[in-house]
């Protein structure tokens, strides 16, 4: 009975129309840089573009400041875009050791 109605709910034309719309599809793709930034923590270090990651830090926390300023405030792009400057100040991190910490032989 319950499995019934959670089918019908699935395939539902409400939840079409949310799956289809910018509700979901926002949030989906914003999501998708800090966890693919996360994801690449574990790579060399070598292939960390320094330009790259500036701009995407700089663009996490201008947004994140819009999303704590806009009203009412959004919580869920505000913790997106905190996950994504805290990834990419760990990004920047390593490119920059990896960068000059090497010694020139």
């Amino acid at each position: 009975m319950a499995a019934r109605k959670l089918v019908n709910y699935l395939s539902g034309k409400e939840m079409r129309d949310w799956l289809t719309s910018t509700h979901f599809w926002g949030p989906f793709a914003t999501w998708s840089i800090p966890i693919a930034a996360i994801a690449d923590t574990q790579k060399d270090a070598n292939l960390i573009s320094g330009k790259m990651t500036f701009a995407l830090l700089m663009y996490s926390s201008i947004f994140m400041r819009f999303a704590w300023k806009v009203n009412p405030r959004n919580l869920l792009l505000l913790s997106c875009h905190f996950t994504n400057t805290c990834a990419q100040l760990t990004q920047g991190t390593r490119y920059l050791k990896n960068k000059y910490s090497k010694t020139n032989v």
